[in-house]
């Protein structure tokens, strides 16, 4: 056993202080601003080393494409300076692991037809935050490509679309996994959010609004957790397609009207459940196709033209503890045989008895009236 006298422990203590001392003295902070002497967000990239933050004053910001890559750094501004990609740039492109991007307006992205361009696009990276920016007028908004564990958290995207062909979706994200999509704002793009092949992820608190096609929309990601997020006013909706294990929990479809608008349209999409939610004034509440083996309890469906449309393709599907208020129609289906259970839901059209005073209908309700058959086969007879 190795013995240490008082004078040899002081000496361990204060040679590991130095040396965590030193490990900290290491980061630095780098300003940059019109009136310093580094002038320009590159400048100040290129000068950082890893653990460093780059610190920018407010202004504006026109230096075409910032790239931030094999830097595990934090970009920061103070009081939102303005990177302006002119219409002609992509504003930040990150490749990169542990970086941050905090605090920035971006406006004013480039369009291409060869490249999907936007203000801040992550590629191939790995724990990449972008926190608190707002970007305006831009194409694409936040672009994810081949990264994981990225947290994309309380930014407000608001761009200016007329129509799909020459507009960018809020947030896109393509073959990710494990991110995190928290609290962001999004106005005005072709889809507030779209994720294709993203897996293991959590979309939690967003807002998607008045968008020229969906809220969300997504394909092809499984094992994706949506929570308390608010989709409203969308031009379709929400569309999820060809997907399996989802969980869709306490969100709010609000709004969503027009000839192909549903609150949610949910095709090809297998073993998930839809808890909690709200579907208020869409036209159609959910719409199905080609779905198996959903969970779908305690909902809400209030005051929508269709509160459920279930298609004959559709099998194995649960709806158990739903409240339908105040819809023109409770259930539509293109189909004859009954391959879907309805257990222990309200129905505020049920008109028959309850004997036995246990607030449970004596006689079966029949959600699909003999109207609805008639205006899936004949649409035209709406009118009457």
């Amino acid at each position: 056993m190795i013995s240490l006298n008082n004078s040899s422990f002081r000496f361990l203590i204060s040679f590991f202080t130095l040396l965590f001392a030193s490990a900290f003295v290491q980061a630095e902070t780098i300003h940059v601003g019109k009136s310093r002497p580094v002038q320009t967000v590159q400048k100040g990239i290129d000068l950082a080393k890893n653990g460093d933050t780059v610190l920018v004053d407010p202004g504006i910001y026109k230096e075409g494409n910032i790239l931030l890559q094999k830097k595990s750094i934090v970009l920061k501004g103070i009081n939102y300076p303005v990177l302006d990609g002119q219409h002609k740039y992509e504003i930040i492109s990150i490749k990169t692991r542990y970086a941050t991007v905090d605090g920035f307006k971006l406006q004013h992205s480039g369009r291409s037809e060869m490249r999907d361009m936007g203000a801040l696009n992550i590629y191939d990276s790995y724990h990449v935050t972008a926190i608190n920016n707002i970007l305006d007028d831009t194409n694409f908004g936040i672009y994810v490509q081949s990264s994981k564990s990225c947290t994309i958290k309380n930014n407000s995207i608001t761009a200016y679309g007329t129509n799909e062909v020459q507009s960018g979706n809020g947030i896109n994200a393509w073959r990710s996994d494990s991110l995190l999509i928290i609290g962001n704002q999004i106005k005005g793009h072709r889809d507030g959010l779209y994720f294709e092949f993203v897996t293991n992820s959590l979309i939690w608190r967003n807002y998607s609004s008045r968008n020229i096609r969906y809220g969300i929309h997504f394909m092809f990601s499984h094992h994706d957790t949506y929570i308390g997020n608010v989709f409203e006013s969308n031009e379709s909706g929400v569309a999820v397609m060809y997907t399996n294990h989802i969980q869709m929990y306490n969100n709010h479809f609000l709004n969503n009207w027009g000839a192909a608008a549903y609150g949610i349209l949910l095709k090809d999409i297998t073993d998930s459940d839809i808890s909690g939610n709200h579907f208020t004034e869409n036209t159609v509440g959910i719409h199905m196709e080609g779905c198996s083996r959903i969970n779908l309890y305690k909902n809400s469906f209030a005051n929508n033209g269709w509160a459920v449309k279930i298609q004959a393709s559709c099998d194995n599907n649960d709806f158990t503890n739903n409240n339908f208020t105040g819809n023109t129609f409770d259930i539509g289906t293109n189909g004859s045989l009954v391959l879907n259970t309805f257990n222990g839901n309200y129905w505020d059209k049920y008109e028959g008895y309850d004997l036995k005073k246990d607030k449970i209908g004596d006689v079966p309700y029949r959600p699909v009236s003999m109207y609805s058959m008639i205006i899936d086969s004949n649409p035209a007879s709406l009118m009457l």
